[in-house]
């Protein structure tokens, strides 16, 4: 059977490798698996449902979930009758959602939760096209449940669903992602079947898992490198456990033991420093070994090592990195990171502990793999994002920035032919925003971000200008630099108004003797922190401002922190306060 539309993938499954367990949620304290039959089952029922209800090739609707088997049900049954899916990140603000389901023209609406439906809730009278109602995936006094839906399948033929499924290209729409704009409004990517299933094919070879495997999947399925990896596991005949939450991932990684899962450098970062803390607690002998197989985890190398260190490592792997396996289920063969930059220190150690990290590189516009290691000979290098899938074609444009084609790069920004002119040029190839490198051997590394826009270690992008200027609508607020990249959340550099500060330290009644000591007054720095509350409630949450830090100088042309049309020259600042974010960031 050859797979070109997503939804092919399912049936694919049931033909090859149908599973008893193809999705599974853990409910009430029990995991309740779905097999591949009952999935297509019950994504047929749902697109006659659709269909009954006056859907059509074309329509939106938009997902606003966890990670759960309903989702996935859902988005086939779209796929295979040509409605689009629209997923949408649970963490945006209101403002964005609003922005979202009018400009995909959201015809309905399904969410998971009560505090999702409160923030649709909100906004529906705002969305004339929000026609069909919203429904949830639990069940919500008062509110519409999903499996509603069902009630109107047996209206539609399911020769009817095939007909239609004969008529879905490879080149249709298959779903709408929309990502963060510098410009402040979310961008629609447009992704075909061809897209995403294009990159699903070409990144089978890097996935070192078959049938047998089991992943668990916690990363949002609205994120596109999480949701294709969902694709590739369902055509290799992975079987798909959701975790429960973020909180139980630990948990779940020991019930379920599973092969293989995906995780960002935060997280990473995170699941390392637990380690670690608990390795400060240990005395004596104990202590010496867990550091001792730390460090030799630390000079870890594909190639080169002596016989002695190996049998080290032996040792290590026996009494200590065993007991790290043991806590994500012992049964782990690789980790695949994504959406954002892993430092090189860790993926050593992980894998000199039996538990490799397959670094990889891509972007919603590009389906989103367009770059990663693998576990095959050569196919590794550390502090890279590895060689470029096989149908991906990469070049390293005159000023150093990535460029990419290939049948994964999409069709463009829905509604926004001049944007897509911009990124996508005249020969095909899309213009990543970032620089780049590729070394002698084929790898593919990331040296810096074109634009001013910045991924935290969570693989979240922010867009500093955008904030920025809200900000400064403050009026305690003269100048700010939102800083985070590659940090775990963003923060800001804030120059005051002093000429308004002071007449408001005047009216409390606050006595200082310089910039620098009025700025260091508590009362201060609390009157600040309500403004930093107040703007940060126009962004999502991973966009906002954690932490800031008071200046006591306005940042000039002189003084070289701006350029002569004064805009900010953010290289010179981040140089220039590198004390002052260290600070912030908790290094010494």
């Amino acid at each position: 059977m050859d797979i070109k539309r997503l939804f092919d993938i399912i049936y694919y499954q049931q033909e090859k490798y149908p599973q008893p367990d193809a999705f599974v949620n853990k409910e009430n304290g029990k995991w309740t698996p779905t097999s591949t039959a009952e999935m297509i089952e019950q994504i047929n029922k749902m697109s006659r449902a659709l269909l009954a209800r006056g859907f059509k090739k074309g329509d939106k609707i938009a997902m606003i979930s966890n990670n759960r088997t309903e989702w996935n049900i859902m988005d086939y049954a779209m796929l295979q009758i040509g409605v689009v899916n629209v997923p949408i990140y649970p963490t945006i603000s209101k403002e964005d959602y609003e922005y979202i389901f009018n400009h995909a023209e959201v015809k309905m609406c399904i969410v998971s939760d009560a505090e999702l439906l409160e923030k649709v809730l909100a906004i529906k009278d705002n969305v004339p096209t929000l026609t069909e109602g919203i429904y949830t995936f639990n069940h919500i006094p008062a509110q519409k449940h999903w499996t509603e839906l069902f009630n109107e399948h047996e209206k539609i033929s399911q020769e009817e669903v095939d007909k239609i499924k004969e008529t879905i290209e490879e080149e249709d729409l298959a779903t709408l992602i929309y990502t963060s704009g510098t410009t402040g409004k979310p961008k629609g990517v447009m992704l075909t079947h061809k897209n995403i299933v294009s990159n699903v094919k070409a990144s089978l070879e890097r996935v070192p898992v078959d049938e047998t495997a089991k992943a668990l999947s916690f990363l949002p399925v609205c994120h596109v490198y999480e949701r294709m990896l969902l694709y590739l596991y369902a055509y290799v005949g992975v079987s798909v456990y959701y975790a429960e939450s973020i909180d139980t991932i630990g948990d779940n990684l020991r019930e379920v033991h599973p092969d293989l899962f995906t995780a960002v450098p935060r997280l990473i970062e995170k699941v390392y420093d637990k380690i670690v803390a608990k390795g400060n607690e240990l005395r004596g002998i104990t202590r010496a070994l867990f550091f001792w197989a730390l460090k030799l985890g630390e000079e870890f190398e594909l190639e080169g090592k002596s016989a002695w260190y190996h049998l080290q490592l032996k040792i290590a792997n026996k009494l200590i990195f065993s007991k790290w396996r043991d806590a994500v289920g012992g049964r782990v063969k690789c980790i695949v990171s994504g959406a954002a930059a892993l430092n090189p220190r860790l993926a050593r150690i992980f894998y000199a502990a039996q538990m490799p990290i397959l670094e990889g590189y891509g972007l919603t516009e590009t389906s989103p793999v367009i770059s990663v290691n693998s576990l095959e000979k050569g196919g590794m290098k550390f502090g890279t994002v590895g060689k470029p899938l096989k149908n991906v074609t990469v070049k390293i444009a005159e000023d150093g920035e990535i460029i990419v084609k290939g049948p994964n790069v999409m069709l463009g920004y829905y509604k926004n032919p001049e944007l897509t002119k911009e990124v996508i040029d005249a020969e095909g190839f899309f213009h990543t925003g970032d620089i780049g490198e590729i070394d002698n051997e084929g790898f593919l590394k990331i040296t810096d971000r074109k634009k001013e826009m910045f991924k935290t270690s969570g693989g979240k992008y922010v867009a500093p200008q955008q904030m920025e200027n809200r900000f400064k609508e403050s009026r305690f607020i003269e100048q700010i630099m939102v800083i985070g990249e590659g940090e775990k959340h963003p923060a800001a550099l804030i120059v005051p108004d002093f000429e308004f500060l002071k007449s408001w330290a005047k009216r409390k009644g606050i006595t200082y003797s310089s910039n620098q000591d009025l700025i260091s007054n508590p009362q201060v720095i609390a009157r600040f922190q309500e403004e930093v509350d107040k703007y940060n409630a126009h962004f999502g949450k991973w966009e906002q401002v954690k932490k800031f830090e008071l200046l006591p100088d306005p940042w000039t042309i002189d003084s070289g922190e701006l350029t002569p049309t004064l805009k900010l020259k953010r290289k010179v600042i981040l140089q220039k306060y590198k004390d002052v974010i260290d600070k912030i960031y908790g290094r010494k």
